[in-house]
């Protein structure tokens, strides 16, 4: 006899070989053993309903709990929670491949950047171009993330550098917000570096960025960032930019020690910032005060490995101190055209020894963390939103295991289908 069905869903995902989840225990991010904590599920499948989770279980216990309105079948596969990249810079004209060979050659960065190439070259780039054209190859790069299986992105402008294509970016950014494709979280990076035009006035630029282009984009953007490093902004231009933009309400982001131990992650930690970004420099005092703030570290593995360093972000250390991680692609014209968090996963397990759950927990659930987004999404569990990856693996840590392979199948946003192979 067939015991009655008890309720029923939109949509049930069936038969997978593995349902690979971190676990939102604390509802915060995750840091310590934790995040090497991750719920592995076998014949594990989803219920859905009006885009949310509602179980994650047994495939045989949720087709004899619910009925559904559609059903898809995965044998053979497994389920991760959608990519969360927390740090990109996607809206961008050219690109900077002469700047590459140049690296390989052996030509530091940093006189890249004093040469006026670097940041500076794909400004002029993204300044010739018209807001339709920027859009047009955003939307592009956009849609190979959801292909590699990103489900939510920030994105930062930063490649205007003044009022008006500052503005014009972060439009673009909008717009892909608003479209509803993908969870699309908006940063304001107009600290980015110093455009040509205020070379031989600093200050006016910093003031420009506090006074008129932090009131203006309010509404634009909900983080601001800057690049507090060796050859970019100070530590106190970037505590006058802070300050200003936390009374206006925006919340923060920092470039830090990256290329030099600068100070950035303590400032980062004494301002509250959502998260610091690259830390590849980063000191055991700005280990300590990170760990003391609860701020973010958003690891920047591809970054280190375009740019040929040898040295790496301290993950290990930067866990066992208490510090929550994430990764990112930092996909950029420049240091970084990687756009997929597979990848960041396999170098972050190769290059700076996070074991295959600490990765997964660092590019899902504190990824969406370091966006303002943990509660709604990095993780399969009951209430999130349906956000949700599936590879053509029996286990995830193939996501690391075959490095350089999409895995990638299907991707489901907030229950909705929104690619597949």
């Amino acid at each position: 006899m067939v015991k009655n069905k008890v309720d029923t869903v939109d949509i049930l995902l069936l038969d997978f070989e593995e349902v690979a989840t971190p676990k939102d225990t604390y509802r915060k991010p995750i840091s310590g053993d934790a995040q090497n904590d991750v719920m592995v599920l076998e014949n594990g499948g989803i219920a859905i309903r009006d885009g949310r989770i509602v179980e994650v279980s047994n495939s045989r216990e949720l087709e004899r709990k619910y009925d559904a309105e559609r059903v898809f079948r995965y044998p053979g596969k497994t389920a991760i929670p959608g990519f969360v990249d927390p740090h990109t810079h996607l809206v961008y004209g050219g690109c900077r491949h002469r700047e590459f060979e140049l690296r390989l050659r052996g030509v530091p960065y940093v006189e890249i950047l004093k040469a006026g190439g670097g940041i500076n070259d794909t400004v002029a780039q993204t300044r010739a171009l018209d807001e339709s054209a920027l859009y047009s190859l955003a939307r592009q790069r956009l849609r190979t993330a959801i292909a590699h299986g990103t489900t939510s992105i920030e994105i930062k402008s930063g490649y205007g550098l003044d009022v008006e294509n500052e503005l014009k970016i972060l439009r673009v950014i909008d717009r892909l917000r608003r479209e509803n494709e993908i969870t699309v979280v908006p940063t304001f990076l107009g600290a980015h570096a110093i455009p040509p035009e205020y070379r031989r006035d600093r200050a006016g630029y910093v003031r420009l960025v506090v006074e008129k282009m932090l009131p203006e984009f309010r509404g634009l953007a909900e983080f601001v960032d800057v690049f507090m490093d060796e050859g970019a902004f100070t530590a106190e231009e970037t505590a006058w930019i802070f300050r200003e933009a936390l009374k206006l309400g925006y919340r923060l982001k920092l470039h830090a020690d990256e290329l030099a131990p600068t100070g950035g992650a303590e400032l980062a930690a004494e301002f509250g910032a959502v998260s610091a970004d690259h830390l590849v420099k980063i000191s055991d005092e700005g280990i300590r005060k990170m760990a003391q703030a609860g701020t973010i570290a958003v690891l920047l593995p591809a970054t280190t490995f375009m740019l040929r360093h040898r040295e790496y972000a301290p993950a290990r250390k930067l866990i066992e101190s208490g510090v929550p991680v994430a990764l990112a692609t930092d996909h950029n014209p420049g240091t970084s055209p990687v756009i997929s968090q597979a990848i960041s996963m396999g170098l972050a397990t190769m290059m700076m020894d996070m074991t295959p759950a600490e990765a997964l927990t660092a590019a899902t659930l504190n990824a969406a963390y370091a966006i303002g987004a943990g509660e709604e999404t990095g993780s399969l569990e009951s209430g999130k939103w349906a956000d949700v990856a599936i590879l053509d693996a029996h286990s995830y840590v193939h996501t690391v295991y075959e490095f350089g392979r999409n895995l990638v199948t299907a991707v489901f946003r907030r229950g909705e289908l929104i690619h597949e192979t």
